[in-house]
């Protein structure tokens, strides 16, 4: 299977559902008033996070989502059947961004689903517009529409141990010796083509993941290798475990080694070089004990970081390792979760002189696509938003519209199934 995780995908909310006119009859009931339903709820968007999920692959040929609108509303007041939400599964630890922005719209961690995008309000019935002197009205609303997004989906996985490194220095070894974890091992570089998570069992009740990201090179955080494309699944990690091949078998100089895949991490996230790190110094079994190595040991010991010699091969000193990894996952703060930032929806195209008004006796209604954005931006149980509503219709000239068409103090003013009071 095909591993992803980065997509771009379009979403839109089903829209509400139309008021109807209707009026009241039955034998020998006269003039039974109206009793026009509304429409139903436009279906959400909405995501949930599936744990038997571990790639973004379903998102690489369907890009695109809508949730089914409301019905419209009947007679005998009977509101039209909402919309049905559309759940859209995604792997645990997928990041939704905004495209235009890129700003954190919803970290998907955990088991809580996310509405998306909301689906539109249905419109109003007849009904809702009979008032002692308007005791027949013959109109009814149209449905609001659903919100719609473009936004970026980002796996960032859940580990809390990330294992670091050039090629072939052996983190997929390492994960299969420590873990139940099965990757794809071979002599030869890049055999991990995507990243791979392991559990780690140290007592009953103790335990963490760990996971092998693809051998980053010089030149990663520009895009060489495939350090560029699995970098991100770093950020995450409370702890970095940092695998150097001791034995020089290839010809490398450890140190050199430990430089070049720190500056890699430093130039992708400043932060991530400050990650507590554990060294791995690997393949000791085959290590010639000379200058290298003690020059290697000294080294690190310089920069205070601990250093375990292990060989994962032969399985020698890794459950030292390990038990040092949990002792050190005790101390840290939980796995990072990123902050959630405010991102409109979509702004719909119009402007205020778009905006139609009509008249039923005392009665106006307000409408058009930017009029229907600034009431959905807008909370109306709050002072100050009410009062930003008002100066963007008065800034907008809808005001002076509605007066020069004769509006009187003490007529309605309906905007999108909200009925205000005129007043001067």
């Amino acid at each position: 299977m095909m591993f992803v995780d980065k997509a771009n995908i379009s979403v839109r909310a089903g829209d509400g559902g139309n008021g109807v006119v209707s009026f009241h009859r039955e034998k020998y009931v006269a003039a039974g008033g109206p009793d026009g339903g509304d429409g139903g709820r436009g279906g959400n968007i909405v995501l949930q996070t599936d744990r038997h999920m571990s790639t973004l692959m379903d998102f690489r040929y369907k890009r695109k989502y809508a949730a089914p609108s409301g019905a419209d509303g009947s007679g005998a007041l009977k509101t039209g059947k909402s919309g049905a939400d559309l759940v859209i599964k995604v792997p645990n630890g997928t990041v939704v961004r905004d495209r235009e922005t890129n700003a954190v719209i919803k970290d998907m961690t955990g088991d809580e689903p996310f509405v998306l995008a909301k689906g539109g309000n249905g419109g109003w019935g007849n009904k809702h517009f009979a008032t002692p002197t308007r005791q027949a009205p013959r109109f009814a609303k149209s449905g609001l529409s659903g919100e719609a997004r473009d936004i970026v989906l980002e796996l960032k996985l859940l580990a809390d141990v990330g294992l670091v490194g050039f090629p072939n220095v052996g983190k997929s070894t390492l994960l299969s010796v420590v873990s139940k974890a099965h990757p794809k091992i071979a002599d030869y570089h890049f055999t991990t083509l995507y990243p791979n998570l392991g559990l780690v069992y140290i007592d009953e009740g103790e335990s963490f993941v760990m996971a092998d990201i693809p051998g980053i090179i010089e030149g990663a955080s520009d895009g060489a290798g495939l350090g560029h494309d699995f970098l991100r699944h770093i950020d995450r990690c409370r702890l970095i475990i940092h695998v150097v091949d001791a034995s020089g078998s290839e010809g490398r100089d450890p140190i050199e080694d430990f430089e070049t895949i720190n500056e890699e991490l430093r130039r992708y996230n400043p932060e991530l070089a400050s990650r507590p790190q554990i060294v791995a110094a690997n393949k000791c079994d085959i290590a010639p004990e000379g200058e290298s190595l003690v020059a290697f040991r000294e080294y690190i010991a310089e920069k205070g970081l601990p250093l375990y010699e292990i060989s994962a091969a032969a399985h020698t000193n890794v459950n030292t390792l390990v038990r040092a990894a949990n002792t050190r996952l005790r101390e840290l703060p939980p796995i990072i979760e990123y902050a959630t930032e405010y991102v409109p929806v979509i702004t719909l195209p119009g402007s205020p002189e778009d905006t139609l008004i009509t008249r039923e006796d005392d009665l106006w209604f307000l409408e058009g696509k930017w009029l229907e954005r600034l009431v959905r931006n807008t909370n109306f149980t709050d002072n100050e938003s009410r009062g930003y509503f008002n100066r963007a219709l008065e800034n907008g000239g809808v005001f002076a519209r509605l007066e020069e068409m004769g509006i009187a103090e003490g007529d309605t003013v309906s905007v999108y199934n909200l009925e205000f009071e005129w007043e001067k």
